[in-house]
């Protein structure tokens, strides 16, 4: 068996243990088969595409988990009609009467702490691995989980979380949403159709990487060709052909008045001079 034979085996083992109640799951958080199947895939696809790194992670199923419902929550979904989290549930199947008002109330929740109340209370982990899955500090998350779970018991009473500690809370909560979520048949997506689409995915993206470098370098081939390699003068600026001849100060007519007056001052004195004085 070849290494790529291997880690297609590996990968679909993991897919045959998971995907099933990871769809489930996700239905729980968006109340959407369709977006559910969709983020699962997702998710395995991501998986697939990074396969090396997921196949040495100590919980893969988390890794995939997580990035489903990344997926799930984005909220460019909300421009879909089709994706978008739902507020009443769709395509649900009852196992209990109070099934239908758990996910409702469950929906009704916030996002961010749908998703802490099904990761701590739906899948039993702990406080700090649900901190680090949802990437918020233990405080935050232990915020988020007591504020769902005030919201549960104030909206559905008949649960009996009033009054009960933070403890056998977890216990009602987990007892309900597994088997709310046991009782959704949504199927998942084969395998094999999960690795080919991913394997089509990065080629796509491959070629569309490689199809924009190869515009980006024919734009710049064009530019170079069409922008000239000297600099041309513009014709309304003509250029100088002749040295600049310096040109005599303009006269000064105070300066030349002074001097013309001084003149025939002196001539009268010389003629004064010369005629003898008449007495």
């Amino acid at each position: 068996m070849t290494q790529r034979e291997q880690a297609a085996s590996a990968f679909d083992d993991l897919h045959a243990r998971h995907a099933a109640a990871l769809t489930q799951q996700t239905y729980l958080l968006t109340g959407r088969p369709r977006l559910a199947r969709r983020a699962v895939e997702q998710g395995f696809r991501l998986a697939w595409q990074r396969w090396p790194q997921v196949a040495v992670d100590p919980d893969p199923a988390g890794w995939v988990r997580a990035a489903a419902y990344e997926y799930a929550l984005t909220p460019w979904h909300r421009l879909c009609p089709g994706l978008r989290p739902a507020r009443k549930p769709r395509h649900f199947q009852e196992s209990e009467p109070s099934d239908r008002a758990l996910l409702e109330a469950l929906l009704s929740l916030p996002a961010p702490y749908r998703r802490a109340l099904l990761l701590h209370d739906g899948l039993g982990m702990g406080l700090y691995e649900t901190a680090a899955e949802i990437e918020a500090s233990t405080p935050a998350a232990a915020g988020r989980l007591t504020h769902a779970r005030e919201h549960l018991a104030e909206r559905l009473p008949e649960l009996g979380l009033g009054g009960q500690e933070p403890v056998r809370q977890g216990e009602i909560l987990r007892a309900g949403i597994t088997g709310l979520a046991a009782a959704q048949q949504v199927a998942p997506g084969a395998a094999q159709c999960v690795r080919s689409g991913s394997e089509r995915s990065d080629l796509r993206t491959t070629l569309a990487a490689v199809g924009l470098t190869g515009l980006f370098a024919l734009a710049t081939l064009v530019m170079m060709i069409a922008t000239p390699d000297h600099y041309t003068p513009s014709p309304d600026k003509p250029l100088a052909t002749a040295p600049h001849t310096r040109l005599s100060p303009a006269p000064r007519h105070g300066a030349d008045i002074r001097k013309q007056g001084n003149a025939a001052v002196r001539k009268r004195l010389r003629q004064a001079r010369l005629t003898p004085d008449v007495r």
